[in-house]
């Protein structure tokens, strides 16, 4: 008997282990993961395996800590919100009820950063609960504390995934399979992706790879390890007038949290300001999730969460006994991006930041206190939550800033979206195959570290350098489909932050709200490809089929729509929601340059509905040539007017008859003035338009919108052979709809 056969009798379990078959595996339990499923049972893909590496769900919201959702804009000079759709919106929702339940107010937290706040354990029971009817129909199974071991690869495409139980808790080698025809890789660090050999990046772009202002010329001392630093949450509440002084980590020193000797821990605001309000800017009151001194809550429920720079930890430049740790397990470890290490590998790393944020509520609760004396809030009376069940009462996952990139059909650079100034307006580049809209900071916190002294056992301060700050805003932008799809790997797409985007624009593209999107798009995208047994790269090249993925994005299916084009003032639940959104992506309705508002009240003028019209008819099955410019047709549109080619063609191509010497461009519209011109079009004009107690009301917007998306659907409309090559001046405007000369 040989010695293989006799270990293996020792070893039932890797004899037993399960082979699961399924349609479509999701790899993760963040909220993009469960967004993705929600999504996809929603659409009704028949069988869904989730397997997640922890018990709980939900991500930044519940496993990461970051329970105070950072969300806002700017509008006209003032922070707002940024406009809430689809899975987040309906998330945000439930969050609200759960607190408005409980504490009589849906936003009790009064954060310095944010207006809705939700505690960790509440936020993983509404995802929870968000997938158990999926869970109780049987067509999802979630399957928890697995981590990806091996990816099955034939002919180039992904067929099943081997996970295994953490190495440490893993003495009897357990493990188990699924088998896929499609696998979504919504894990923290992209280890399907990576297992699979697809293509990817991790750390820095170079500017020769984009060109990009904010990328390094050359690699330093940090190299390709330098990332968005993580950092491990900690979530406090109070306890009265009982200290609750933690002890001093091993690796505590002071001088580490000296920034913190200067800061205030506290102040005494409401944030009635409204969010990032100068007032109310301290530890304390930054991340706050549940403010009872200015609600008037029962004593014990007030509560915040520490998330500060200086708790930020880089994954470079480690100190000298995480790299011994990472050496031991392997030679090399510790040059090695974060992303390629293995789990027990980034668990030194992970050991290391935990002990920084105990290190740092230390200082918080002996010397800042010292320094500030008592206070109601002070955090020497407040003691970290029982809520997570871990040891060390910390959350079961670091905040992850940045994570794999997929090498995808699209890639989402920064010159693709910086914007010029603090006020956001429109992106340089707007892909047609939208599947989200979003707008926030290129924001990195800091990158890097100094150790003091040259000691790297010893105490270090961090440091943000120039080129990776959280000063520079993006425009308002969207996010392609193709950056889902990996250029080459079949049966796999991306989630999460596992996306087709460079290193700057992962740090604008990492929030609560987008990451829930981007899982949604992409189990719709999922959906489609099993539905119609068509290869995702297929679906994302056939126009067609981008225009329906969009659609029922854009209709949300059991939840509200997705707002795929960043609109400020369309809601979900407004008529004209489709309509506003799926004009704008195939920019038929052109926004101002000005202004990111619809305006769905504003009166549409007869020089705008000439070129709504214009491009619409070239957006049809029927559409005509653009007329060649002659000499001006109306003497109030001047031959340089942006509006001239569109009032002409529209005239050129329809049934006006004869012609006044003017046409008022600036004049207002009417139903009766859309019913007339869509008739001499030869385009389905709804005779509601025209009856007599309606023909003579004003034209708004909103009503515009609806009726000219009602008119694309009935006639038909043109789509290109692929969504390659379809705007050679890549301005934004497919070439078919660009006026010719």
């Amino acid at each position: 008997m040989s010695k293989t056969f006799l270990s293996l009798l020792f070893l039932p379990s890797l004899l037993a282990a399960e082979i699961i078959q399924t349609d479509l595996l999701i790899v993760g339990g963040n909220e993009s993961a469960c967004a993705a499923a929600a999504q996809a049972a929603r659409l009704g893909v028949k069988k869904i395996v989730l397997v997640n590496d922890i018990d709980w769900l939900g991500g930044q919201f519940s496993a990461e800590g970051v329970g105070c959702l950072d969300e806002w804009t700017v509008v006209n000079g003032k922070r707002v919100g940024f406009p809430r759709s689809g899975l987040f919106l309906e998330m945000v929702q439930l969050i609200r009820a759960h607190n408005s339940a409980k504490y009589g107010k849906a936003n009790p937290g009064n954060a310095f950063c944010g207006t809705e706040t939700i505690e960790p354990a509440a936020a993983a029971k509404i995802f929870e609960e968000l997938l158990k009817p999926h869970v109780d129909a049987g067509v999802l199974r979630i399957m928890r504390g697995w981590e990806p071991q091996k990816v099955s690869v034939s002919n180039n495409s992904i067929s099943g995934v081997t996970f295994q139980r953490p190495a440490e808790l893993n003495s009897s080698h357990e493990s188990c399979s699924v088998n896929a025809r499609l696998t979504i890789d919504a894990s923290d660090w992209g280890d399907v992706i990576r297992l699979s050999g697809a293509r990817y990046s991790a750390g820095p772009d170079l500017r020769s790879r984009f060109n990009e202002p904010s990328a390094p010329e050359i690699y330093d001392d940090a190299g390709e390890q330098e990332m968005n630093p993580i950092s491990w949450c900690a979530v406090m509440r109070e306890t009265g007038a009982r200290d609750a002084t933690i002890p001093a980590p091993t690796s505590y020193d002071a001088r580490s949290f000296s920034a913190l000797d200067k800061t205030p821990p506290w102040v005494d605001s409401d944030m009635s300001e409204g969010i990032y309000a100068k007032t109310g800017w301290s530890i304390y009151t930054h991340r706050r999730l549940v403010d009872r001194w200015h609600n008037g809550f029962a004593p014990g429920t007030e509560t915040t969460f520490l998330n500060w720079p200086v708790q930020d930890y880089p994954t470079c430049q480690l100190p000298q006994r995480v790299v011994d740790a990472l050496e031991k397990s392997e030679p090399g470890a510790s040059k090695k991006n974060i992303v390629n290490l293995t789990p027990a590998q980034r668990r030194i790393i992970f050991a290391d930041a935990k002990a920084h944020t105990l290190g740092m509520l230390h200082h918080l609760q002996t010397r800042v206190h010292e320094r500030v004396g008592d206070f109601p809030q002070s955090f020497r009376y407040m003691q970290l939550t029982d809520e997570f069940g871990t040891a060390d009462r910390l959350p079961p996952k670091p905040y992850v800033r940045e994570g794999l990139r997929l090498e995808a059909l699209s890639m989402l650079t920064e010159n693709d979206i910086r914007a010029a100034t603090r006020e956001p307006k429109w992106a340089r580049v707007m892909p047609t195959d939208s599947i989200l809209g979003f707008q926030f900071n290129i924001d990195f916190h800091p990158t890097r570290r100094k150790f003091l002294g040259g000691d790297r056992n010893g105490p270090w301060h961090y440091v943000q350098t120039p080129s990776r700050g959280w000063h520079t805003d993006t425009d308002r932008a969207v996010f392609p489909l193709r950056g889902l799809v990996p250029v080459e790997m079949n049966g796999l797409l991306g989630a999460g932050k596992n996306i087709g985007v460079s290193s700057v624009v992962q740090s604008a593209l990492r929030l609560h709200n987008q990451m829930m999107l981007i899982g949604q798009a992409g189990a719709t995208l999922a959906w489609m490809s099993l539905r119609d047994a068509m290869p995702p790269r297929e679906i994302a090249a056939a126009m067609p089929k981008v225009r329906e993925l969009q659609q029922c994005l854009v209709r949300g299916h059991g939840g509200p729509g997705v707002l795929i084009w960043p609109w400020h003032d369309v809601a979900a639940d407004e008529l004209h929601f489709e309509a506003a959104n799926l004009l704008a992506t195939r920019r038929i309705w052109l926004p101002d340059d000005d202004s990111v508002l619809f305006q769905p009240a504003q009166i549409v003028t007869r020089g705008e509905l000439a070129g709504l019209l214009a491009r619409l008819h070239r957006a049809t099955t029927n559409a005509k040539d653009w007329p060649k410019q002659t000499t001006p047709l109306f003497t109030d549109v001047a031959a340089d007017s942006p509006q001239r080619t569109s009032i002409e063609a529209v005239i050129a191509w329809g049934d006006f008859g004869a012609q006044q010497a003017t046409f008022a461009p600036g004049s207002p519209t009417t139903w009766g003035t859309l019913h007339r011109w869509l008739s001499a079009l030869g385009l389905p004009a709804n005779a509601g338009l025209a009856a007599a107690d309606r023909k003579d009301m004003a034209l708004t917007r909103a009503e515009c919108a609806q009726h000219l998306w009602r008119v694309l659907q009935l006639t038909g409309e043109w789509f290109p052979a692929s969504t390659a090559g379809n705007d050679q001046d890549n301005n934004s405007m497919p070439d078919r709809l660009e006026p010719k000369s």
